[in-house]
């Protein structure tokens, strides 16, 4: 499934497979997926599943579902594309900064 996933995200400006470091386990990574027509979807976050996504100016919004104990809420992010080039994309949401990486 992941192969397919990774097939359907095009290097295209923003859409394709961003990917972070995960906290703790730096050889494992999370993040997303932004594929064309604006569907979204989750890297190895099972309990943050992504559905949609948009780009409005410097802003990214991503909208999905968050999974806890017994619990979703349904959420949209609003961040700030503070940088981005052909393989790096720098997203700041309040004062925290993320760095990911084209897979």
């Amino acid at each position: 499934m992941a192969a397919v996933t990774l097939t359907a995200c095009e290097n295209n400006g923003i859409e394709g497979t961003w990917v972070e470091p995960v906290p703790g386990m730096e050889e494992m990574v999370q993040g997303f997926c932004l594929e064309k027509g604006g569907k979204a979807s989750s890297v190895n976050m099972a309990t943050l599943q992504y559905e949609t996504w948009s780009q409005s100016g410097d802003k990214l919004i991503l909208t999905g579902k968050s999974i806890g104990n017994h619990t979703t809420i349904e959420f949209a992010d609003t961040l700030v594309i503070e940088q981005m080039t052909d393989s790096t994309l720098t997203l700041v949401r309040d004062r925290m900064t993320v760095n990911y990486r084209r897979q």
